[in-house]
């Protein structure tokens, strides 16, 4: 009979993504008032510091931006009161207020632009805030069409384009897969082609979205992700991956890593409002080479694990 083949491999290394020993780094209890959850926050370090924009959520469960400061990318501290939204404006109350989340912070040209995602009494679509002090926010309006969320902006234009990583959840057989569109405002967007599939990971069949803002590198590139599987009666469970997009057209897939690089372990990632959650808005690569991953664990805190440029890279080619 032939033999079985297991891609085993012991020279694997066990991890490339470690917690930080003090995780959970924010929580609830650490805001304010009435503030219970701490959701997937997105993370920026300009000049210096870190800046988050956390999703939490109150006790009657109405949902908040918050802005949290921190020195060393470890220890934030939240400000006083969330950020201020436009309930005067008409078409944030009926398409946006209900529940905005997932904040992914990209800087472009001066400006910090925020693509979250929010559900409203129709649909999940994408809307984009912008600032240039952290302090006052403009809301610039829904900028997908019904039904898509994981919305990521590429950290620089190319080919004279605004570029968008999401993840749409009908259409044309590609429910659950990672897609790509371009704009020359970012508020219209087109051109938009799938980029990579759920089947294309092992431990992703039900759905993969985008994570971190994408980080420049040699290689190409480097896009956190979280793929999600189902266990036993349809329990999701979401974990981190990664692979690499060509520089130029990064519509392309140069290389993925096989492996899931973070998957829920610890008590705070398996228990919470949503068990079994690891999930990734952001990513900081440091000037030695090492890389903060900012993700929250089971909808109720916020974390960081931590790895290096050269580690990450060669998981996406599999070294």
């Amino acid at each position: 009979m032939p033999s079985i083949f297991y891609p085993f491999d012991p020279k694997k290394p066990k991890e490339i993504v470690r917690r930080y020993e003090g995780n959970p780094i924010l929580t609830g209890g650490d805001f304010p008032g009435d503030i219970t959850w701490v959701f997937n926050s997105g993370v920026i370090k300009d000049q210096g510091r870190y800046i988050m924009v956390c999703r939490v959520e109150d006790s009657a469960l109405y949902t908040y931006m918050w802005v949290a400061d921190s020195d060393d990318g470890f220890h934030f501290r939240p400000r006083s009161a969330p950020v201020k939204v436009p309930h005067d404006n008409p078409e944030y109350e009926e398409y946006s207020h209900r529940t905005y989340f997932d904040p992914r912070i990209t800087k472009l040209d001066g400006v910090f632009y925020i693509v979250h995602a929010a559900h409203s009494r129709h649909t999940c679509r994408l809307g984009l805030f912008r600032t240039t002090d952290f302090n006052d926010f403009e809301w610039m309006g829904c900028i997908s069409e019904p039904d898509n969320r994981n919305g990521v902006l590429f950290p620089e234009r190319i080919s004279g384009q605004y570029v968008r990583l999401d993840r749409p959840n009908v259409g044309g057989g590609g429910e659950g897969d990672m897609w790509i569109s371009y704009s020359p405002d970012l508020i219209h967007w087109g051109k938009g082609k799938g980029v990579i599939r759920r089947e294309d990971f092992r431990w992703a069949w039900k759905k993969i979205g985008p994570g971190a803002v994408p980080i420049r590198t040699k290689d190409g590139w480097l896009t956190i992700f979280h793929g999600v599987r189902t266990q036993c009666a349809q329990h999701y469970v979401y974990q981190l991956g990664v692979f690499l997009l060509d520089l130029d057209d990064p519509s392309r897939v140069v290389a993925k890593a096989e492996r899931a690089i973070l998957i829920p372990q610890m008590d705070y990632e398996l228990s919470g409002q949503t068990p079994s959650v690891v999930f990734a808005n952001a990513a900081i690569l440091e000037d030695d080479g090492s890389v903060k991953i900012y993700y929250g664990a089971a909808d109720s805190v916020q974390c960081v694990a931590l790895s290096t440029l050269d580690e990450l890279l060669a998981a996406c080619h599999n070294r």
